[in-house]
């Protein structure tokens, strides 16, 4: 850490005398940036601009995402390019009337968060959500409910990360700042306990008293989040409830596609609890956040737009959209691509990843791992059909071309695997 360098937002540095750099408030996490890079190079200066990870607008601790005035070159990320978000309203209503159906059930609410940004959004939005409808008797009845229950926050990162939240509230929007000028603290509230050793997260699967657990990892793939959806994603009473991306390949993605099973610390378990999903807590731009910054650019619009860090079919749309609405071309690179900006933007491929083809083989190991799972579930179907007789000629046709296509597959595999 000694060589790092704390920068404030909106102050040019200056790296070389042909270099500058500005940090930008990118409203996605506490410090996250826009980047705006000048670069002298023949006498000929060239401004890039690096978006990195946009904020939603919606985010209520953050401050909205700056908008840049001018650029000759943009690197935009596009991780919902193809999509917009729900409003807060909605997620904060939409929010309650899951947690209070749960709650009434007798069930536990499991919250797969990010530590750093969206635990403390839902802990914001749990304190806020009691000035809205202050009039609507029902709305306050499921709000009663909600507060008399308490509310875990089982992560130590989350804890310290909150601890942070706490020493920056400078950083927050004005709506905000104004509730900490009443004495409002958004991050704290009655019922509201942070969990730091293994025994008092272990403790909380203990007990049967209805509650809230929110626990990193995000997409459920590390962490003590694995630990309580062992002990509540078999339970119909109990709800699991996603508020941020879950990405392909994930356990939470898993979740979210309502597979009927999932192995969770190497058992497996019948997903029977709620599954739902509140998309608007996301921390990145929708699609209409992409283009408004693009809009942004009325000085000097881009000659060019990059896409990264999105699906496939996120980056297609959006590009699509940038095109129709203002005309700039767009490129969306490959792994390893390389572009000289110059009036030609010729792109050559001169990096190789020398490590690609290690990460080949632990994807075939990753889908050979699937198939392993596939057959040994045919195994078991096919033997309790055998048991109870039930099998039709028809079914058991098609499992013959499915074991077949199956053997199809691991011979691709292993061919794909010697080269």
């Amino acid at each position: 850490m000694e060589i790092f360098k704390g920068v404030k937002y909106d102050e040019i540095v200056e790296i070389t005398k042909d270099i500058q750099v500005r940090f930008n408030d990118a409203g996605h996490m506490l410090g996250s940036s826009i980047i705006e890079v000048w670069i002298t190079e023949n006498k000929e200066q060239k401004k890039i601009v690096f978006s990195g990870d946009l904020g939603n607008n919606d985010i209520p601790l953050l401050a909205s995402p700056t908008m840049i005035d001018s650029a000759d070159f943009l690197v935009m990320e596009s991780t919902y390019g193809s999509r917009l978000h729900l409003r807060n309203d909605d997620k904060a209503e939409m929010f309650l009337n899951i947690v209070s159906e749960t709650i009434d059930n007798g069930g536990t609410v499991v919250i797969p968060s990010f530590a750093v940004g969206r635990t403390q959004e839902i802990l914001y939005e749990l304190n806020k959500i009691k000035d809205q409808h202050k009039n609507d008797e029902e709305f306050q009845k499921k709000y009663q409910t909600l507060m008399s229950i308490p509310v875990y926050v089982d992560s130590p990162l989350a804890v310290s990360a909150t601890e942070v939240f706490r020493k920056n509230m400078d950083l927050f929007d004005d709506e905000i700042k104004e509730f900490i000028s009443r004495g409002d603290n958004p991050l704290e509230f009655p019922g509201l306990h942070f969990t730091k050793s293994v025994d008092e997260s272990k403790a909380l699967n203990e007990s049967n008293e209805p509650c809230i657990i929110i626990s990193a990892s995000g997409m459920c793939d590390v962490g003590r989040i694995k630990h309580h959806l062992k002990h509540n994603i078999w339970n119909p009473l109990s709800t699991i409830l996603f508020v941020g991306y879950q990405a392909p390949g994930t356990l939470g993605r898993r979740i979210i596609d309502k597979e009927p099973k999932v192995k969770i610390l190497g058992e497996e378990f019948a997903v029977k609890a709620r599954i739902e999903y509140i998309e608007g807590y996301s921390g990145h731009a929708d699609q209409e956040g992409l283009l408004s910054f693009v809009a942004s650019f009325r000085e000097r619009m881009p000659k060019h737009i990059f896409l990264v860090h999105g699906e496939p079919e996120s980056q297609e749309v959006l590009k699509g959209k940038i095109v129709e609405e203002t005309g700039i071309d767009v490129s969306i690179p490959s792994y390893g691509e390389e572009y000289v900006l110059d009036d030609t933007l010729e792109m050559t491929q001169k990096y190789v990843n020398p490590i690609k083809k290690q990460f080949d083989r632990l994807e075939l190991i990753d889908k050979m791992q699937s198939l392993e799972d596939e057959l040994e579930d045919m195994k078991h179907a096919l033997k309790e059909n055998v048991r109870l007789q039930s099998s039709s000629d028809e079914d058991l046709a098609k499992l013959n071309n499915r074991v077949t296509d199956l053997r199809k597959q691991i011979v691709e595999i292993m061919n794909k695997g010697e080269n």
